[in-house]
């Protein structure tokens, strides 16, 4: 983002946090202790001028917004990293749980952005509606129903035509899951290996808008997260998340994703053909 650009995003930020606070020129440059001509010079519609770190502390601190938002380093206003709780009562419940609502807008914001996620264990947009009823036959804070539902928007919002997606899991869950073991035990061997297919089957249909790599966790781990675009990054800890929205710590994020990428032990457009070749027992 060069100079003017900053500063035109700046002053449509400020005038926003203004309005929402209810200050005019007048009474924000009182409060933040600022000349009103420096306030008016920062307004001015085609200037490029930025505030010093004085300023910029003042104003955001009278305004109660991050000082990163401010000038663009943020995407969210408020001042520190948030902490989103789901559904805490444990009690199974007909409507949608918060986490998923606030996921299904990050979606939506991210639009026509690059996504990356590691899943927690298979991906969710490529289960089947028979694995979905069996992984959340008993959980606590989400129906079979809600699970599916959820599935399907995320499968859906694959199949858009500008989506780009990239999904990035250890081999090693495909392993488990092909051998019926950890949280799969129990389930048939039959349901198994049509699971398996119907994965390999969205994979090429929705190759290259959605690409799946697989990692070795013997040599790599990762917490479960998803990156959405430039904008935010949500660490997945159960049934809820810590959400990441300043530039350093997406970067960040986002260069540990291309790392388990660059060092994949199964390529996009090898995964489908992997799948399809586990033996389940």
């Amino acid at each position: 983002m060069d100079k003017r650009e900053r500063a035109r995003l700046f002053r449509k930020r400020l005038l926003t946090a203004m309005e929402k606070a209810g200050y005019n020129r007048g009474q924000l440059a009182s409060a933040a202790s600022i000349d009103r001509s420096t306030l008016g010079q920062l307004l001015a519609e085609n200037e490029t001028r930025l505030p010093n770190g004085h300023t910029l502390a003042e104003l955001s601190d009278v305004l109660g917004v991050s000082a990163d938002w401010l000038i663009g380093l943020s995407q969210e206003a408020r001042t520190m990293t948030t902490f989103l709780e789901g559904a805490m009562d444990f009690r199974p419940e007909r409507s949608r749980s918060p986490v998923d609502e606030n996921l299904a807008t990050w979606y939506e914001d991210a639009a026509g952005m690059k996504i990356r996620h590691v899943p927690s264990t298979l991906p969710d947009s490529l289960k089947s509606e028979e694995l979905l009823r069996f992984e959340y036959r008993d959980y606590i804070v989400k129906t079979t129903e809600q699970a599916i539902a959820d599935s399907r928007d995320k499968l859906a919002y694959t199949r858009l035509p500008q989506t780009d997606m990239e999904i990035c899991m250890p081999v090693q869950a495909l392993e488990v899951f092909a051998a019926g073991e950890g949280v799969w035990k129990g389930f048939p061997k039959a349901a198994r290996e049509k699971q398996l297919s119907h994965m390999a089957r969205l994979m090429r249909e929705l190759y290259p808008g959605l690409r799946v790599y697989g990692f070795d966790h013997a040599t790599h781990f990762s917490a479960p997260y998803t990156v959405f675009g430039s904008l935010r990054a949500a660490i997945y800890l159960g049934q809820s998340y810590v959400v990441l929205n300043t530039t350093m710590h997406v970067r960040q994020l986002t260069q540990h994703f291309d790392d388990l990428i660059r060092h994949a032990k199964v390529h996009a457009h090898e995964m489908a053909d992997f799948v399809e070749g586990l033996e389940c027992r």
